[in-house]
């Protein structure tokens, strides 16, 4: 791994491996924001054959009941970095893998679904990467009784996370769920770089 996209790649995964709070926006704003974590926890190597994360989203108050699981692979594409995005085929049997690696352990392959048309698109922009989901309006989410499409914007340094995802009705073009208050401010916690496959590469 020695071209320059490649070690934007490491870091983009340096960066994001972490346990991430909003706890000082919830402080300064709790009618807006609820207290929330978003883990990003490496998986092994021979899950992908390359860097892969399971994540999850969670209430401060409610850690074993995640109302968002995913599973990622890493991709370079030379031109930017692709992640692609997974569900669990049964979410609930994995609550708590990003805290506890004895449940993170038991995730296979077998276990996951690939969200076409989900996946996230990276760029690095200084000392920053931007995602957004990739393009076409074609992550469609069933939401409030209607089919929506995502937008998904994320903003990752070395120590915060910043995130907005909107769903937008497919004919109205209207905002059905998401946040209204703007962007979620996440500091990270705790580091799992170290836990990165990068010396197996």
């Amino acid at each position: 791994m020695t071209s320059v996209k490649n070690n934007d790649l490491i870091t983009l995964c340096q960066w994001m491996a972490g346990d991430f709070s909003n706890r000082q926006q919830s402080f300064d704003q709790p009618q807006q924001f609820a207290h929330i974590h978003i883990f990003f926890r490496p998986l092994p190597l021979n899950f992908f054959n390359g860097i892969g994360f399971y994540s999850e989203q969670v209430y401060d108050h409610d850690l074993w009941t995640p109302y968002r699981q995913g599973v990622h692979r890493v991709v370079d594409r030379g031109d930017d970095i692709y992640i692609e995005n997974y569900s669990l085929i049964d979410p609930i049997r994995y609550a708590g893998a990003a805290r506890e690696l004895s449940i993170l352990n038991t995730i296979t392959p077998n276990d996951i679904q690939r969200r076409h048309h989900c996946s996230m698109v990276f760029h690095r922009e200084g000392e920053m990467f931007r995602g957004n989901v990739e393009p076409g309006n074609q992550c469609l989410i069933e939401k409030k009784g209607c089919t929506t499409y995502l937008i998904s914007e994320v903003e990752i340094t070395e120590t915060t996370w910043l995130s907005l995802d909107k769903g937008i009705d497919i004919n109205t073009h209207e905002q059905v769920w998401g946040s209204t208050s703007g962007h979620l401010r996440f500091e990270k916690c705790q580091s799992f770089a170290l836990e990165l496959p990068l010396d197996q590469i």
